[in-house]
């Protein structure tokens, strides 16, 4: 189908949309789902058709599955030493890189993210493969054990087929967090998009068949998650699974992967605070909390959505905060001067939406107001950025929004601030702001959460763990060594003496 967009595109954007419906990858080939189903993806910013996609079933699901299993045994790509199964990563790392605006100006376009945001993400990407390509050539696949009268050791080995479900807000940075790991550790991947941001990934599956990853390394299945989605986690041919989205979901693909005993990792929704002491620059922490709570438009699983602050700056800080947001710009991503695009559709406008009335009828008190935004010549999903506040018994302060909505209140020492953060089930990502470092060090460690971050918020280096406990996850973290050790399974070898 021709896409209708009211925008200058790169050329091979242009044509990538044209060319629809697009069609999964199985086994390297371009499949169509088994049934002709298809679905559309919108840009957020205009409300316009982007592309038409096909909807793979349950049976493409299976034939994906087989496909990454006979790529596993049958191309060789768990044997190769770790530099020839590295020299070909790089490659498709040096490809993202070289088509870099393409890949940007999709996502942008299918998120609703603004174009440096999206640009990032995918730079994150190339970061990701190249971290886990590195690291992999490191990796003694013998480990010898000191073992009285025996010759012992434990022997490294690639699992098999891994399938992974990303969610829409972060899909091309997420792809990398999760199969580059993978695919050096030698596994094969399935990996099921977003069905509101498809386009990236299946970008990403032909761009593999170029480079020459051998067919079957990567397939992608496009999909609803109550088809698509719920085929592949409860598909028995998988050796490892791996979901990111919310608790909810990620209590069914957990369910479905005990079954038939498939270990999962699951990284989750948060509820994150920050912790902003009296000995603040104040202008200084503002601006960055407004930037984290508008950047990609809240949609961010570990955004600091809670912000507790000392009562003796209290005042003073509210009004730099809300200063700070109302001045932020609301457009479309690809817009110069936009530092805030839509949210990424109209269910998700209406969560946003439906939570501030939530919270206002709980009894919270207004401090920016927020609601729909109209950007002007544009049909989109746009919001406003909204500050509450009150008791964090509210609705708004106890569950995740995914928007951009901060819920404010003040504490009155160390030990209360503490205590109002661990009050959650969440535990994916915390903040503490304060110029005392002893205090930083020891409110960080007493928050409850994989991460805990000190006068900044949303912080991803490559080599620190990162992953949630309580309801934000279980099963392990990404973008570290530990990581990577996932996809290795460990064999026993013993020898009497």
């Amino acid at each position: 189908m021709a896409t209708t967009l009211k925008f200058d595109l790169l050329p091979e954007v242009a044509d990538f949309l044209s060319k629809g419906p697009l069609e999964g990858i199985v086994g390297g080939q371009a499949v169509a789902s088994s049934k002709g189903e298809t679905f559309t993806t919108v840009d957020p910013g205009s409300g316009e058709v982007l592309a038409e996609v096909h909807a793979m079933q349950a049976d493409d699901v299976d034939r994906a599955v087989q496909a990454a299993a006979r790529a596993f045994t049958s191309t060789k790509w768990a044997r190769l030493s770790p530099n020839d199964r590295g020299a070909m990563l790089h490659r498709l790392a040096d490809e993202v890189e070289r088509r870099k605006p393409i890949i940007a100006q999709i996502e942008s376009l299918d998120c609703g993210k603004v174009y440096a945001q999206a640009a990032g993400d995918v730079q994150n990407f190339i970061d990701t493969m190249r971290y886990f390509v590195e690291m992999s050539l490191h990796v003694e696949p013998r480990t010898t054990l000191a073992v009285p009268r025996h010759e012992a050791w434990t022997a490294r080995r690639p699992w098999g087929p891994c399938a992974f479900v990303f969610p829409w807000n972060f899909p091309f940075l997420l792809a990398g967090w999760g199969i580059s790991p993978a695919l050096a550790a030698g596994n094969t991947v399935v990996i099921k998009p977003a069905e509101d941001t498809p386009l990236s990934t299946i970008y990403l599956g032909r761009l593999a068949k170029e480079v020459g990853i051998p067919d079957g390394v990567i397939n992608v299945v496009p999909g609803f998650g109550e088809t698509t989605g719920a085929a592949l986690a409860s598909h028995p041919g998988l050796k490892r699974m791996s979901f990111t989205g919310s608790p909810e979901v990620g209590r069914l693909v957990a369910t479905a992967c005990g079954a038939n005993l498939v270990p999962v990792k699951l990284e989750l929704g948060g509820k994150g605070a920050a912790v902003v002491f009296n000995d603040v620059d104040i202008d200084d922490t503002a601006t960055k909390l407004a930037q984290a709570i508008t950047f990609h438009t809240g949609q961010v699983c570990c955004d600091a959505t809670r912000w507790l602050i000392h009562e003796s700056i209290y005042p003073e800080m509210v009004n730099a905060c809300t200063e700070k947001l109302r001045r932020v710009v609301v457009g479309h991503e690809l817009d110069a001067g936009t530092q805030m695009g839509p949210v990424v559709s109209e269910k998700q406008r209406k969560r946003v939406l439906g939570y501030l009335e939530r919270g206002l009828a709980e009894g919270a008190e207004v401090v920016l107001e927020g609601g729909p935004a109209e950007v002007s010549g544009r049909n989109g999903f746009y919001v406003k950025p909204a500050l509450l506040a009150g008791s964090l018994n509210n609705v708004a302060a106890r569950e995740e929004i995914f928007g951009p909505v901060a819920y404010l209140t003040s504490f009155r020492d160390e030990d209360q601030a503490v205590a109002m953060v661990n009050d959650t089930d969440y535990g994916l990502a915390n903040s503490v702001w304060t110029t005392d470092p002893a205090r930083a060090s020891r409110v960080a460690e007493a928050m409850v959460a994989g991460n805990s971050w000190i006068n900044a918020h949303n912080l991803f280096p490559h080599g620190v763990p990162y992953g949630g406990v309580n309801k934000s996850g279980m099963g392990g973290g990404v973008l570290s060594v530990d990581t990577l050790m996932d996809y290795y399974r460990s064999t026993s070898v013993v020898r009497p003496l």
